[in-house]
């Protein structure tokens, strides 16, 4: 088993796990600079007719989405193949049009998510951007039933597998939304509205000429605080050095945001689940986990 060891807020880093080396999950595009791209199933963004066919379905209705960005496009995911298997292919004709949507479709970002309607209640919501194939989601939704997760992910493959497992254990609480976890904050969702914020291994893009494509950027912590209602936590995880001190800096510069350990009496839960990658070698790199709660 692994130990977790004691945080404190004055830490700079915080580790609480070893981990062996792996391959971090796939993470969302950073920016879009108001053009109609829609997405592959490798994460690749095509635009107009080349990409007609891979639009999903509406986003639940809601009100209209704030005016388009006009950031340059700067993507933070990498480019991967991927299939899915015929289960996985019978499962998403049948369960994505209730339990999931795009960020983005042929005619521009998704409007403000109507979550009341989406999820049938009115319940605390955690966003989770970059879930991966959702072995934490899964777990961490579980644990909190009386917490609605959206899950956000660039690739199909990654958020074909997590619906399999919220078919098969029918799990009632997550929804998924595929795209731009920026987008996602900035279109979907209103300010005050977030219980919580996750993001879980973020690629680290550890060359320095390619630092501007890290998600976690002193802009997205702004949008982040922003969406967040008073109370609410920002949980990150790297396995990164490089980039935890990167994420601990832009984090503790955001003057709406203040450091908080897991200690603390938070809203939802921190207790990250040792992945398979972690259970494979007590050696390896120090995961760092990093809090704040918007201020009250």
């Amino acid at each position: 088993m692994l130990a977790r060891s004691v945080t404190h807020p004055e830490q700079l880093l915080c580790p609480l796990w070893s981990t062996s080396q792996r391959q971090l999950l796939g993470i969302n595009p950073y920016h879009d600079a108001g053009t109609r791209p829609l997405m592959s199933d490798d994460g690749r963004m095509l635009s107009g007719s080349a990409g007609a066919e891979l639009s999903a379905q509406p986003a639940p209705a809601g009100a209209a989405a704030p005016a388009s960005h006009l950031h340059p496009r700067v993507t933070s995911f990498r480019a991967r193949h991927s299939q899915l298997s015929d289960a996985q292919k019978a499962t998403w004709d049948r369960r994505w049009p209730e339990l999931g949507t795009n960020a983005r479709d042929d005619d521009g970002p998704a409007p403000l998510l109507d979550a009341v309607t989406w999820f049938g209640r009115s319940a605390p919501i955690v966003l989770e951007i970059g879930c991966g194939a959702g072995t934490s989601t899964l777990a961490m939704a579980q644990a909190e039933p009386d917490i609605d997760v959206v899950a956000v992910e660039v690739y199909r493959r990654g958020l074909a597998q997590l619906l399999s497992a919220i078919d098969r254990d029918g799990v009632p609480n997550i929804r998924l939304v595929r795209g731009d976890g920026v987008d996602v904050l900035e279109h979907m969702l209103a300010p005050d509205t977030l219980t919580g914020v996750r993001v879980f291994f973020p690629d680290p893009w550890p060359k320095a000429r390619h630092h501007k494509r890290r998600l976690l950027q002193p802009a997205t912590m702004a949008l982040i605080a922003d969406r967040l209602r008073p109370g609410g936590v920002l949980h990150a995880a790297t396995d990164h050095m490089g980039y935890a001190e990167h994420i601990a800096g832009v984090g503790d510069a955001e003057p709406r945001l203040r450091r908080v350990s897991t200690e603390d009496v938070l809203p939802m839960s921190t207790d990250r689940p040792v992945t398979k990658y972690e259970r494979k070698a007590l050696a390896g790199p120090v995961v760092t986990e990093l809090l704040w709660e918007k201020s009250r």
